[in-house]
């Protein structure tokens, strides 16, 4: 491989996130940096959450986060849990992400009713009161006392626009 094909992203492996920016060696690529700050800014969830995960990119814009630390680059089918939309304008979490990690979130996070929860993770759309952010935004339900991660909802115009996978969405 010549040193102009190690500089361009390739869809069929897995390249580890450059620490920070001035690391970047594929333009758009976001750094380890970068995706941090962003889940602080977001949605409040600390750093130290993601120690010991480290953060890859296969195809465009789809980002994994693997609990472990491998060579870069590995040419394999998957590599821990798919965790963040970029290369897009607005970064978007993946439901698995936040699944996993949303429990540590502090802002952003729509708390929905029973009856909320169960159209939610169905697939509809709803109309629901919210005086936060638009965006994609954290939807979690209180299940035993604790406030359990659903996924991820699209608020917008007063409606949130549920994001659950059609292979995950559940009538319950």
């Amino acid at each position: 491989m010549g040193a102009d094909s190690e500089q361009e992203n390739d869809g069929g492996r897995f390249d580890r996130l450059p620490e920070t920016d001035k690391d970047r060696s594929v333009a758009g690529r976001p750094s380890r940096e970068a995706v941090l700050d962003w889940w602080v800014d977001r949605y409040g969830v600390p750093r130290e959450t993601f120690e010991g995960y480290t953060f890859w990119e296969k195809g465009s814009g789809k980002l994994w986060a693997f609990a472990g630390d491998l060579s870069s680059p590995i040419a394999i089918e998957g590599l821990g849990l798919t965790f963040l939309r970029v290369r897009q304008e607005h970064w978007k979490p993946t439901t698995n992400a936040v699944q996993r990690f949303g429990h540590r979130a502090t802002h952003n996070v729509i708390e929905v009713s029973e009856g909320e929860a169960r159209a939610f993770v169905a697939g509809y759309d709803q109309e629901i009161e919210w005086e936060g952010d638009w965006g994609y935004l954290i939807v979690a339900r209180e299940l035993a006392g604790e406030r359990e991660p659903l996924g991820v909802g699209l608020y917008l115009y007063g409606e949130l626009r549920s994001q659950v996978p059609k292979g995950r969405q559940r009538d319950l």
